[in-house]
């Protein structure tokens, strides 16, 4: 009996089928992604986007580039793509690399696909350092909101923070009278709490000394708070008077647009750190005597990190898109650098007459914001755990 027993689970072991060996985390992306052609075909809008801002950069750089967006060619003006250049009226050094004009010229006789190559590299520039600067500070302000939110600061602390911050920043960006200003500020503010703290206390105080010295608010109610009061204002419109006010230059127009687009990451990583800060996990490692720094940079941000990629992926089109209105508006990157937005303006003159200058870079900027917002929904599927439980 024994033996027949043993002989019938062997069978019924052998009949079972075997199990399906475990996909890797990037099998499940892959397989959950690849069902998206949207998002496919915006992927590879996008690799296509950043290999041309590469090789624009290569062929436009230089002090004989290839390719010299800045060569002005009078007498070969408003000439239509696929136009032959005049080889009777042009010197040696001014006809086109390619034996033609591709994309056509503009009003000074300028190769537009040699403007459009270096325009390129602008946009992919100003859209992943904006990005960049927007995603640290919404990464940073998130990450204390999220996790220190319940604790509380004295108002006189967060006075004092600010007036330091902004002298700093006005200072940065060429405004040393007013950041001077505020640092002296502050340095008042801190010298005023030392001698306070030396005198007897008396019993009545002034009305703003109370306030300062006695109130205090949670890290969590002020971060957002802020975020409500810059969400209040329309960002197209901030960054264009922040831009007016500021010298004309294409590192003033990336740490502006990312100054003003910190605010939607900042939720994200705040909502996934109030879910998070309550698992077993961070517990356990806050139980272990681990520094809350480390419990944040080390096992909190690695799981909070999908909805930010989403987010930048999304913040990189809107960059180059506002970075495209500012210079169409003559608010943007200064010339001599050519940028799609500028390309733009210049053929609005002569849409008429020339409309490839309008169309071309028109359609350029609606094809490759189109391809950051179906990437960024394919990541955002991606990053879904439904769906992955399903696969």
């Amino acid at each position: 009996m024994k033996n027949s027993a043993q002989k019938e689970f062997k069978e019924d072991f052998q009949l079972e089928e075997p199990l399906a060996p475990k996909k890797t985390r990037f099998q499940e992306f892959w397989l959950i992604f690849r069902q998206n052609r949207l998002a496919i075909i915006g992927f590879f809008i996008f690799v296509l986007f950043f290999l041309s801002a590469i090789v624009g950069l290569v062929l436009t750089s230089g002090q004989d580039p290839l390719f010299d967006p800045a060569r002005i060619r009078l007498q070969e003006k408003l000439l239509p793509p696929l136009a032959k250049p005049n080889l009777d009226s042009l010197a040696p050094e001014d006809v086109p690399a390619i034996g033609f004009y591709l994309m056509g010229t503009d009003d000074l006789g300028r190769d537009v696909f040699a403007r459009m190559l270096q325009g390129a590299w602008v946009s992919l520039t100003v859209g992943f350092v904006a990005v960049g600067i927007s995603v640290l500070i919404g990464i940073f302000l998130g990450g204390i909101a999220g996790y220190f939110g319940q604790h509380y600061m004295r108002i006189n602390h967060i006075v004092l923070a600010s007036l330091f911050i902004f002298g700093v920043g006005l200072i940065a960006v060429q405004s040393p009278h007013l950041g001077a200003a505020c640092l002296v500020l502050g340095f008042l503010l801190i010298c005023y709490q030392a001698l306070t703290k030396r005198k007897p206390r008396k019993k009545s105080m002034p009305s703003w000394t109370r306030f300062l010295f006695k109130n205090a608010i949670s890290v969590d109610t002020l971060i957002m708070r802020v975020v409500d009061i810059m969400l209040c204002f329309p960002s197209f419109f901030l960054i264009l008077t922040v831009v007016a006010l500021l010298p004309a230059s294409i590192y003033n127009i990336m740490i502006v647009i990312g100054l003003t687009s910190w605010m939607g990451t900042t939720r994200f990583v705040r909502a996934e750190f109030l879910s998070l800060r309550e698992q077993d996990f961070v517990a356990a490692v806050r139980a272990l005597g681990v520094s809350n720094y480390r419990i944040i940079f080390r096992h909190m941000m690695p799981n909070a990190i999908a909805p930010v990629l989403v987010s930048a992926t999304i913040g990189i089109a809107t960059a180059i898109l506002t970075e495209a209105g500012l210079s169409f508006l003559g608010f943007g990157v200064p010339p001599p650098h050519a940028t799609w937005g500028n390309i733009l303006s210049d053929g609005k003159r002569f849409i008429f007459d020339a409309p490839w200058l309008t169309f071309i870079p028109g359609i350029v900027i609606l094809i490759v914001v189109l391809s950051f917002n179906l990437f960024g929904e394919g990541l955002r599927d991606v990053m879904n755990p439904k769906l992955r439980e399903r696969h």
